[in-house]
């Protein structure tokens, strides 16, 4: 793997400098990425070095170009981290995704992980991989979000959900308690401490991340109607209602509401996301125990605009909510609305960051 970095890669601008990853390159990362920088209010809100192997972004965008899609960046204009993947004979087209456009989007990450944590990128913005690849190719990951903790060393981490109504403006914002892991392992993955530690990073990062002093937090049961006094599962009055006793004494000035059964827990966020009913006072944040628990509801509200955004990490991530799509890689027809949240996103985190360590503010 070699390096060749744009010499116009990093200006001496108060912007944000963030790195954008390409993903997959058999996938519309390509498409979105060139897309979303073709919005000139997504390039005014930040500086942004793509991080990919060069010709694959020429190629899609003269590819692109002669399908007659217009305003889209142009890769000679814009600032590349030229990565390119060496040692292997297997062809990348769009749409077959392979072993090396796997180690392809691995190595992309890899490096700008590296550049971030040398201070070069205040964040990473990642578009998206396919894990089997990943696996096709040698590491064995479950996802881009572990591959990041790793490598910062992070122990307590999340995948946050964050999303924008463009109906009412209202923000939505899921932790998600545990991730990619099968459902039959979910209440032994679920302990006090997990809890715990979830909740601790969630209202650090509504605090740092979105300036909200005294939040108000959701919490989900974990089974149906938050088991019904154990005639429907046993998890809630064995340990979780005790456990939310105790972080309310933990936590005396926030309201944690809970445990919300998981059927009538996304009734309030839907109104306030359509704006059904004025009267409605959504939480600040929802933590849900599970990962469909949390994205069904967020993917059903916010697809095309939701952005998954990593906290607990010493910098900041996002990433649209959408995979690779091989199904219309290469059709122009990929919305890139999540990518551009998710630069958007990134821009505005890493300017609260920076503001708030001038100020020193959050520094719990």
């Amino acid at each position: 793997m070699s390096l060749e970095l744009d010499e116009t890669a990093f200006s001496k601008s108060q912007k944000p400098h963030l790195a954008v990853t390409l993903g997959d390159p058999a996938g519309i990362g390509s498409e979105v990425v060139l897309k979303a920088l073709g919005d000139p209010m997504v390039r005014g809100k930040c500086q942004m070095t793509l991080i990919g192997d060069r010709a694959l972004f020429a190629k899609a965008y003269k590819h692109l170009r002669e399908q007659g899609i217009e305003g889209l960046a142009d890769p000679q204009n814009l600032s590349i981290l030229h990565t390119p993947l060496e040692g292997s004979a297997d062809p990348i087209e769009w749409g077959r995704g392979n072993a090396a456009s796997g180690a392809a989007s691995f190595a992309y990450l890899k490096t700008a992980i590296a550049r971030t944590l040398k201070g070069e990128f205040q964040g990473i913005v990642t578009a998206p991989i396919a894990k089997s690849l990943w696996k096709a190719a040698g590491y064995d990951y479950p996802g881009q979000t572990e591959v990041l903790a790793e490598a910062a060393g992070a122990k307590n981490y999340g995948m946050l959900f964050v999303a924008r109504s463009p109906h009412t403006h209202w923000t939505l914002r899921t932790l998600l308690a545990t991730t990619h892991i099968p459902l039959r392992d979910v209440p032994d993955a679920l302990t006090p401490q997990r809890m715990t530690n979830k909740l601790k990073l969630f209202i650090h990062s509504l605090r740092k991340d979105f300036g909200i002093a005294t939040p108000k937090i959701a919490i989900a049961g974990l089974n149906p109607h938050s088991g019904e006094a154990g005639q429907l599962g046993t998890e809630e009055q064995d340990w979780l209602f005790p456990w939310l006793k105790a972080e309310r004494r933990n936590h005396p000035n926030l309201e944690l509401l809970g445990l919300v059964p998981p059927d009538t827990l996304w009734v309030n966020p839907a109104q306030a996301w359509y704006g059904e009913d004025a009267t409605t006072t959504p939480a600040d944040g929802y933590l849900a125990l599970y990962h469909d628990q949390g994205l069904i509801p967020v993917k059903l509200m916010a697809f095309d605009r939701a952005v998954n955004t990593t906290i607990g990490l010493p910098f900041i991530r996002t990433s649209p909510d959408h995979g690779t799509a091989f199904d219309i890689a290469g059709q122009g027809i990929a919305r890139a609305d999540s990518m551009k949240a998710a630069i958007l996103l990134a821009a505005e985190l890493s300017e609260r960051r920076s503001r708030d360590e001038i100020t020193g503010a959050w520094q719990d």
